[in-house]
């Protein structure tokens, strides 16, 4: 990618699962222990990676809007407890490390993630792949609304100080297309995630390898 000039601060903010990990196996497994420990019948696959990009109580609320309050907090207690049990971390998609790296290496290139897990989830993930020291923003579930608002990139932007026309938000979900347009972000929708191809029709640009992101990224900023 062709380096911008030095007073040219550019963001590029992610989404995690979906998007840089291939998460479904734990969300999906970590999804059925809750309701099994609830002793309710769980969704099908389908259903529970189309609620993924929500925050956890949004998620669940969207899977089984008959609970009460005390079942749906059961709920989301017992899939963190399932989760933080995992012993190994979800693996990176194909080509994430080495786009991250080609992103990191251009110093006017700033990058941040966005995402709903928590922020005792996501560290755990950022360790296992000691992906922290690429990232000058973080931005949880723990200390925002739930996507697509807003709030996230907000929070991005101000503590990395560059202007919404110059940051892209990169997800596999609406909710992560939904979220860029609210904060005024260009966005890239990627086609190996968890929503299909049509549900990223709000996307600026789509791409299906991580290969084409540098690409997809010279292009939005040249507009």
């Amino acid at each position: 990618m062709t380096a911008v000039p030095s007073t040219d601060l550019r963001l590029v903010v992610f989404d995690v699962d979906g998007t840089l990990v291939d998460s479904q196996h734990e969300i999906v497994a970590s999804m059925r222990a809750a309701f099994n420990m609830l002793g309710r019948p769980a969704p099908d696959r389908e259903t529970m990676l189309s609620v993924v990009g929500l925050s956890l109580p949004q998620a669940m609320a969207a899977l089984a809007p008959e609970v009460t309050k005390d079942e749906l907090r059961d709920l989301v207690d017992r899939y963190r407890a399932s989760w933080v049990s995992g012993r190994t971390a979800a693996p990176l998609f194909p080509g994430a490390l080495a786009a991250l790296d080609a992103l990191s290496a251009h110093d006017e290139v700033l990058l941040a993630v966005a995402t709903g897990k928590s922020r005792r989830g996501l560290e755990k993930l950022l360790t296992a792949h000691d992906l922290g020291r690429r990232f000058v923003s973080l931005q949880v579930a723990d200390d925002h609304p739930s996507k697509p608002h807003p709030s996230m990139l907000m929070a991005a932007l101000a503590e990395t100080g560059v202007e919404a026309h110059r940051a892209v938000m990169v997800g596999d979900t609406e909710f992560d297309m939904q979220m860029g347009r609210a904060a005024g972000l260009a966005t890239i929708g990627v086609t190996w995630g968890y929503h299909p191809r049509e549900r990223l029709a709000g996307a600026d640009v789509l791409i299906d390898d991580f290969a084409l992101l540098g690409d997809a990224l010279e292009r939005i900023w040249r507009a």
